[in-house]
């Protein structure tokens, strides 16, 4: 499997990314085994430290866990630790940006609820 890399982004960041994204639409449930380091290496042609670093970030915060001797598994509260900090980085990071450009365009609130309403319903 190939994939296309973000050149201004570590790979080590992105494949954290990859695992993080897969956790938060239930791919990986709590419980779920990550795939193994090597596999993940093979599959997108990286370096197993690379992949091995990606992992220790997401141990570091407690979202997956390493069971010796079995591999990386999701933790209990993986799902909602890592929806908590989502939501606070996309509040400081994120938003601003876009609150400026829906000020810009003099969309309103109304408008944004309509929109995501007919988005749910379509």
């Amino acid at each position: 499997m190939t994939i296309g890399w973000d050149d201004n982004r570590p790979i080590y960041r992105q494949i954290e990314s990859m695992v993080a994204g897969m956790i938060l639409d239930g791919t990986l449930p709590p419980g779920a085994a990550l795939p193994s380091v090597r596999q993940i290496a093979a599959d997108y042609q990286v370096n197993p430290l690379t992949v091995s670093r990606a992992y220790q970030s997401l141990v570091d915060t407690a979202i997956i866990e390493k069971r010796r001797g079995l591999g990386m598994y999701v933790t209990d509260d993986g799902r909602e630790r890592l929806l908590a900090a989502e939501r606070e980085r996309f509040i400081r990071e994120e938003w601003p940006a876009v609150l400026v450009r829906t000020r810009q365009l003099g969309l309103d609130v109304h408008e944004l609820a309509n929109a995501a309403d007919s988005e749910d319903a379509g």
